[in-house]
């Protein structure tokens, strides 16, 4: 089952089960996907629409930290919740060790030497890693190597 299939799904269930804060978080991803399709004149692919979950999940967080550092609990635990709901369809994150692997290979391929390099590296890691590892960690970690 493609992942707009099962976010479709995951709305009806949580329609059925009355579930207000699962099914408004869905309903704002799938309008998400569907305004960046509208947008764009296309079908967004599963990584397109990854990129719309991690967009929206950053917004949460960023949200999330301006209500806490005002007081505002009450809002902060809507976006907690929103952010566990998304959540649920990213890709499993990968660990440390096999991002330097990643970079290991794509050092390999590249023949990158130095900081110099750094775009031509993050240009060959970003399309493999997008989706699977945060790539502000992949950055420090591409300097750390070059560096």
């Amino acid at each position: 089952m493609s992942l707009k299939a099962r976010i479709t799904e995951d709305m009806k269930t949580a329609m059925k089960a009355k579930e207000t804060v699962r099914l408004g978080a869905i309903r704002l991803l799938l309008a998400a996907i569907k305004q960046k399709e509208v947008d764009e004149q296309i079908e967004l692919d599963e990584a397109g629409i990854v990129a719309v979950i991690e967009k929206m999940t950053k917004q949460r967080k960023d949200s999330l930290s301006q209500y806490e550092a005002a007081g505002r609990t009450d809002l902060a635990e809507v976006e907690r919740a929103e952010i566990t709901v998304l959540a649920a369809y990213l890709p499993e994150k990968m660990g440390e060790a096999e991002i330097n692997a990643a970079i290991d290979a794509a050092v390999a391929a590249t023949g990158a030497a130095s900081a110099a390099d750094m775009g031509k590296l993050m240009g060959v890691l970003k399309p493999q890693l997008a989706g699977k590892a945060d790539m502000a960690l992949v950055s420090k970690l591409v300097k750390a190597k070059l560096g």
